[in-house]
């Protein structure tokens, strides 16, 4: 799922319909089915009907993915960057997982759930802007859903995680808005440098700690903060 149009507040290109078609496409390549649905995760109703339509189409549910995230931090600190980033990197998983966890508590089959949160779901980091602050505080807030709904689902042998890297080689964090960003901030630069001689890391290592924790090898894993930073949160 993906919303597949641009925020008015965003500095950067966010995906596209022709990205969601090329996911599913990529996953059907696999020889795995997929569906792919334009949904905002700011509403609600959009979600039930995509969940709906996903269940009739593919089957229940075991595992969530709550990813949909904006960063908007940047020069021109844009006034609705806190609105928009609170909604889609809080609410929006909120959201999903209100959406998603009664079936699966229904169905007793347990489950798993990773959240994407980020280095900055554990440091306040990235100075005083609007976009800055609200990103901080939308990824901390992931961590307390985590642990809350960690300790709700429980019973239900349902684990939920979140995964923090640190940043990812993706068009939201390698783009001259936040390029510009951190030129006009030098200040800022220690906050996004790691502990490991490693720039970014690549999409595959965080999906790889993802993987872990929604198989039978972290079955037993749960209400944790994994991150994957080259060290970043450790750091002095």
């Amino acid at each position: 799922m993906d919303m597949c149009k641009q925020l008015p507040s965003a500095r950067y290109d966010l995906a596209t319909s022709e990205d969601l078609v090329e996911t599913r496409k990529a996953v059907e390549a696999l020889g795995r089915r997929a569906i792919a649905i334009e949904v905002d995760v700011r509403d609600e109703q959009q979600l039930e009907e995509a969940f709906r339509e996903g269940v009739a189409e593919i089957g229940p549910v075991d595992i969530v993915i709550a990813n949909a995230g904006v960063a908007l931090f940047a020069v021109d600190q844009p006034h609705e960057a806190w609105k928009d980033t609170i909604d889609i990197n809080l609410t929006g998983v909120f959201n999903t997982l209100e959406t998603v966890v009664p079936s699966m508590i229904e169905r007793g089959a347990g489950g798993a759930i990773v959240l994407t949160s980020s280095t900055a779901g554990l440091r306040g980091i990235l100075g005083p802007s609007r976009g800055s602050l609200a990103y901080v505080a939308s990824k901390h807030g992931l961590v307390g859903l985590m642990r809350s709904y960690a300790n709700n689902l429980a019973a239900h042998s349902i684990r939920v995680n979140t995964v923090h890297p640190t940043g990812v080689e993706t068009p939201m964090i390698v783009t001259p808005s936040i390029d510009a960003f951190l030129e006009a901030n030098p200040e800022l630069v220690s906050h996004v440098t790691n502990a490991m001689p490693v720039g970014l890391v690549s999409v595959e290592d965080v999906t790889n700690a993802v993987l872990y924790l929604v198989s039978d090898d972290g079955r037993y894993v749960t209400g944790t903060t994994l991150t994957v930073d080259g060290g970043f949160a450790n750091k002095n």
